[in-house]
């Protein structure tokens, strides 16, 4: 298993800045700083976390805005949404390609950089185009199995 790379924040934001131009979005104050939440941490947050981290910058922010802003962005190839097998989705703005690990006892979410790739399934081609894998592996983390 490959190291996670640092954050590089700044090449995140850039990342936005490019995309909202090219589909014509405007940067707005509210937009960054909801995605500037969710890139800056490894975390993987909820929404309801991205509200309240947010709201404490921009008291005006509405936690519509929020589930809108995160949704544009996940459309935009800027962030991804991972479901764990309980609790509301959480988001990564990681776009590396990466799986993660879940802890099924705290629901820690990990990036995972897996140097195998498994192979996908027989007849699969025959659905269409893949355009990605998404593993999740589910297991307890070392800090709940030292607990």
């Amino acid at each position: 298993m490959k190291p996670s790379p640092p954050i590089d924040i700044e090449q995140r934001l850039a990342n936005l800045t490019e995309a909202c131009r090219a589909t014509g979005m405007r940067v707005t104050h509210q937009r960054l700083e909801i995605f500037r939440e969710v890139a800056k941490t490894s975390e993987h947050p909820d929404a309801d976390t991205i509200f309240q981290r947010v709201r404490k910058r921009l008291p005006t922010v509405s936690h519509d805005t929020v589930y809108r802003t995160l949704a544009s962005l996940e459309e935009m190839g800027l962030i991804s949404r991972v479901d764990p097998a309980r609790g509301g989705a959480r988001y990564d703005a990681n776009c590396d390609k990466h799986h993660h690990f879940v802890c099924t006892e705290c629901g820690a979410i990990t990036d995972i950089y897996l140097q195998y790739e498994p192979p996908l399934p027989e007849g699969i081609e025959n659905l269409g185009d893949v355009e990605s894998l998404h593993l999740q592996v589910r297991g307890i983390c070392q800090n709940c199995k030292t607990n």
